[in-house]
Parts: C-alpha cells; sequence; structure tokens
C-alpha cells in the first residue's frame, strides 16, 4: 500500500504517551458489574469478558487512587512512529471513501469517528479496556480503539504480515463504525437481548461478518479511485480475515473448537464477506449477512 506522504486524519486522538500502572488478571464484584455493563451497552461478548477480567482487576487494586496517575512513556519509537502515520493515513482514507459513499447511498452526511492510539490500557466509555482485547471500537462514544503493538501480534502471532493487513482491521473497525450511524448495531443488540445464548452468538457472528463486508466495500473503493493499492494487498486483508476468524483463535488457545461459542465467524466466513465486498463495492447489499441461512 503507497501511503506515505499522503493525507492523514486529524480525527485521531494520541494517548500513547500517558499509560497507568500494570493490571493483572483477577475478577470480584467490580469486575461482574464492570461485566454486565459492557454487554447492557451491546459490547461483544468476548471484548466485554476480556475488559472486565483486567479492567475489573486493575480498579479492585487501584479504588484508593480514583484511578490512580498516569505516567510520562520513554522515547518515542520511530517503528511505532511510522506505524502511528500509517494509522492516520488509512483513516483518512476511510474517511474520504465512506465521506462519498453515505450520501449515495444513504442519503445521509458520514460523521467520522474518532481513532484512540493507545499503550496497555484505555479508558473508553464502554469501559476500561487493556491491549489484550485488540482493536475494538466502543459505540458509546464512536471512537475506535487501536494499541499499535497490535500491529506485531498481527503479524507474530496471527501470521499476517503486510501493511494491507493492518489496514484491513482498521477498515474492519470503522466498518461497526458505519453499522452504528445506520441504527444496524442498536436493532441486533436488541434481538440479541431477547435471544438465547447461542442465538445471541449466532447474530454477533452475523455483525462482524457484515463489517468484514463493509471493510471489502471500502478496500474496492480503494482499488478502484485511489490508486493506492498494490499487488498482493487484497491478498494480505484476506489472510487476515482468516488469521482472526474463531475457529483458527478457538484451537490456537484451547485444541478444540467449539461453533456455538462463536462470536466473530469462523476464517472462511470472514475472507467470504471480505471478499463479497471487495467484489461487489456496494454498500446497500450489507444486509445480506442477516439474510442468509448460512453467512
Amino acid at each position: 500500500m503507497r501511503w506515505q506522504g499522503r493525507r492523514q486524519s486529524d480525527n485521531v486522538e494520541d494517548r500513547r504517551r500517558m499509560s497507568g500502572p500494570a493490571m493483572a488478571g483477577g475478577g470480584g464484584l467490580i469486575t461482574l458489574v464492570i461485566l454486565f455493563g459492557l454487554m447492557f451497552m451491546g459490547v461483544d461478548p468476548r471484548i466485554a469478558q476480556l475488559v472486565a477480567q483486567f479492567g475489573g482487576a486493575a480498579l479492585e487494586q487501584q479504588l484508593p487512587q480514583a484511578g490512580g496517575q498516569a505516567q510520562q512513556l520513554g522515547p518515542r519509537d520511530p517503528q511505532e512512529e511510522a506505524l502511528a502515520e500509517f494509522t492516520r493515513v488509512v483513516l483518512a482514507d476511510t474517511e474520504d471513501v465512506w465521506g462519498r459513499l453515505f450520501p449515495e447511498y444513504f442519503g445521509q452526511r458520514y460523521r467520522e469517528p474518532t481513532l484512540v492510539m493507545f499503550t496497555g490500557r484505555v479508558q473508553s466509555a464502554c469501559g476500561l479496556a487493556t491491549a489484550a482485547v485488540g482493536p475494538f471500537y466502543c459505540p458509546a462514544d464512536q471512537q475506535v480503539y487501536v494499541d499499535l503493538s497490535f500491529y506485531d501480534e498481527l503479524r507474530q502471532r496471527f501470521g499476517a504480515p503486510g501493511d494491507f493487513a493492518q489496514a484491513y482491521v482498521i477498515g474492519h473497525e470503522v466498518g461497526h463504525h458505519v453499522q452504528q450511524l445506520l441504527g444496524i448495531s442498536d436493532q441486533v443488540q436488541a434481538a440479541r437481548s431477547r435471544a438465547s445464548k447461542v442465538e445471541s452468538n449466532r447474530l454477533s457472528v452475523r455483525l462482524e461478518l457484515q463489517a468484514d463486508f463493509l471493510a471489502g466495500v471500502w478496500a474496492h473503493h480503494m482499488a478502484k479511485y485511489a490508486d493506492v493499492l498494490e499487488e498482493g494487498d487484497i491478498r494480505e486483508a484476506i489472510e487476515a480475515a482468516a488469521a482472526i476468524g474463531d475457529d483458527r483463535i478457538q484451537k490456537q488457545a484451547q485444541g478444540y473448537v467449539v461453533p456455538d461459542a462463536f462470536t466473530h465467524g469462523s476464517s472462511e466466513q470472514r475472507m467470504r464477506w471480505f471478499t463479497l465486498g471487495f467484489r461487489e463495492g456496494d454498500p446497500s447489499l450489507m444486509n445480506r449477512a442477516f439474510e442468509v441461512d448460512e453467512p
């Protein structure tokens, strides 16, 4: 992806220079309060569980400090600064594409999200989150959160290298923002609140696959109009989608797969829906993710 020297988004909040005390796992009343509060707000159960686990333990340890004192980090790492610049460029690309598509397809103006870069942990309107949850979108404040160390994890742990693999991750989270603006996220959360656990997970999968489709739509318009993609970029995105499929993550973590516990979709599903979005380039087709029997 040709990104150097291109426009960077102004909708970025850089919190990397401030880091709180290290956290350990744990439980307790605060953890349960955080967990149920996040799930009530519609945060993905996998994110909610991790945020509650780590955030609750941290708050229990630091409660007398009312949040604790932030401490300044060390000198800036040139490699990390390059990743930060790259992230700003990709966010600007999502603004350009969705800023054009929203009036054309939905008859409304696109409201750009803010992207928050953080290190270690971050406070969002969805609660206290750690880097362990990976990049996420918080519908309560309509912000995307990214710890830049996830890019290394994507390459090393998940075996998905390449700059457009990283761009896909941002495109997916911005896809959740599109869902929020169109009211889809609220509709799905309302349905999940009335559903069984298995059905709730199924709806969560559909929402995630739709975000993959929207990331593919964004990539389609990048390839068609921006002329910044290079040979192999789309393959990197597809491989990243496969790398973070629920089946692959479950197999890596516990040695076996439990499809009824999926919340994001299998590797095959995630690849397929991103590819469909890239091929079609039409965001009005996004509801296919909820209409077909086997997404």
